[in-house]
């Protein structure tokens, strides 16, 4: 049943009854819900818009039979994006599960790398795709390299925490435990195909809560199996930065 948390998603959704009516039908029992936030927050490029994660748990409160949120991020200490979204998930009451962000230094040192050579490109490039380029194309790259040894750049810092695994023995844990009726996902990532074809095999409901373009081919085939796939396009008006509700279009119903 929904029953909204605030007054402010009363509002909406008097004008969106069509989704909630859907989210009802997908909430239609014991619900768990993972976020696997690394994999979300990326979405923003493509929606346009912002998850508030405080409006998000305001929203999916408001649906009585999900149970759990499990929200999993990386932490990176002194991070001031990452100390905001720890607080925002506790704040939230969000079930949190972090760990610490591991930071790997890439060298791009190219002083001995042939201008032909992909033996540099090889650690940013899959080599599948490396093989089709041209050789001028491999030397233009490695220039680009030589440009910012001269500017004092040797090496780039990536960062590097993903929760697959863990997110996939939650899910099989509650699936076991029969904690849970229906699965709900917040990822795109190729990663989790094969327990949620497991979760599938034992009966389970799964959806899968995404944006178009965002979802892995690996997944997506899963649709054949019974993978029902949500767009939070949907319920943009519901869990967006609220500023962004102002100047943003409502998405569809």
């Amino acid at each position: 049943m929904f029953i909204p948390k605030t007054e402010k998603i009363c509002e909406i959704a008097k004008t969106k009854e069509a989704t909630i009516k859907q989210l009802e039908s997908i909430f239609n029992g014991k619900t768990r819900i993972y976020i696997d936030y690394a994999n979300v927050r990326p979405w923003s490029e493509k929606l346009k818009w912002h998850i508030d994660l405080k409006r998000l748990k305001q929203f999916l409160d408001s649906f009585d039979n999900i149970e759990a949120v499990n929200f999993y991020n990386g932490y990176l200490a002194g991070n001031e994006r990452s100390e905001k979204e720890k607080k925002e998930a506790e704040d939230g009451k969000y079930f949190l599960r972090t760990k610490p962000v591991k930071i790997i230094k890439l060298s791009i040192d190219i002083s001995s790398i042939l201008p032909d050579s992909t033996v540099l490109l090889s650690h940013f490039i899959r080599r599948a795709l490396l093989r089709k380029y041209e050789i001028k194309t491999v030397e233009y790259l490695n220039e680009k390299f030589r440009d910012m040894n001269k500017n004092g750049d040797l090496f780039i810092e990536d960062m590097k925490c993903n929760f697959d695994v863990e997110i996939g023995v939650d899910m099989l844990l509650d699936c076991e435990r029969n904690n849970a009726k229906n699965f709900v996902l917040w990822s795109g990532d190729s990663d989790f195909s094969d327990p949620v074809e497991k979760l599938i095999n034992a009966g389970k409901k799964v959806f899968l809560f995404a944006t178009a373009g965002k979802v892995s081919k690996e997944l997506s085939a899963l649709r054949e199996k019974g993978l029902l796939i949500f767009d939070i396009q949907k319920i943009k008006e519901f869990i967006c930065w609220s500023r962004e509700r102002d100047i943003t279009q409502k998405g569809p119903q």
